[in-house]
């Protein structure tokens, strides 16, 4: 009779895993092609794109309405980031260089990170800090190697010629450092204007 049992729930276990096997390929095949191995939407759009208010005296100040709890804010429109502790205390702010795409304003949540790699305007940089993808352009933080800055290029050349999109927002390698140890995976990126 023990034999018996054991053929049942082996018997139940191999259905039971062929089942959730077929619901998983039915929820891959029902994915449109376009998405297929792209990082699912991570931004939760932002009440109102108003430009969120700012202290006219301290203009390195967090702006008011910029999210709460543990996050980064990205500000498009002033181009500077502040790393906000869980309390609301701004543990740093620096300013960034952008790239040629800037992610709407909403939420966001850090998807990927990478120690080291080549841009997507062929400069190396480390302290990679992915959290948006804009018409198929990944958006993050990065530190170039040599300091320098979308804006800029080594051989003088102005690299918004190239037509090249590129969603990489620059900062000093110190400032990408600050940024790796704050923004793990899945850690809150508020954009604003």
């Amino acid at each position: 009779m023990a034999r018996s049992s054991a053929g049942w729930v082996a018997g139940l276990t191999a259905a039971a895993l062929a089942t959730v096997g077929f619901l998983a390929y039915r929820a891959q095949s029902s994915v449109p092609e376009e998405l297929v191995g792209r990082p699912g939407p991570s931004a939760t759009p932002a009440a109102s794109a108003a430009k969120a208010p700012r202290d006219r005296r301290h203009p390195t100040a967090l702006p008011a309405r910029s999210g709460t709890g543990e996050r980064v804010v990205y500000s498009v429109d002033d181009d500077r980031v502040w790393l906000v502790s869980a309390g609301g205390t701004v543990e740093n702010t620096f300013k960034v260089t952008p790239g040629s795409v800037d992610p709407a304003p909403g939420t966001y949540a850090v998807t990927s990170r990478s120690k080291a790699v080549t841009g997507t305007d062929g400069v190396p940089v480390e302290h990679v800090v992915r959290f948006a993808d804009v018409q198929g352009v990944v958006v993050g933080f990065s530190a170039a190697v040599d300091q320098s800055t979308p804006d800029e290029d080594t051989d003088g050349a102005d690299p918004a010629d190239s037509g090249v999109k590129t969603g990489g927002v620059r900062e000093s390698r110190a400032d990408g450092e600050a940024m790796w140890m704050f923004a793990t995976i899945g850690q809150k990126v508020v954009v604003i204007r």
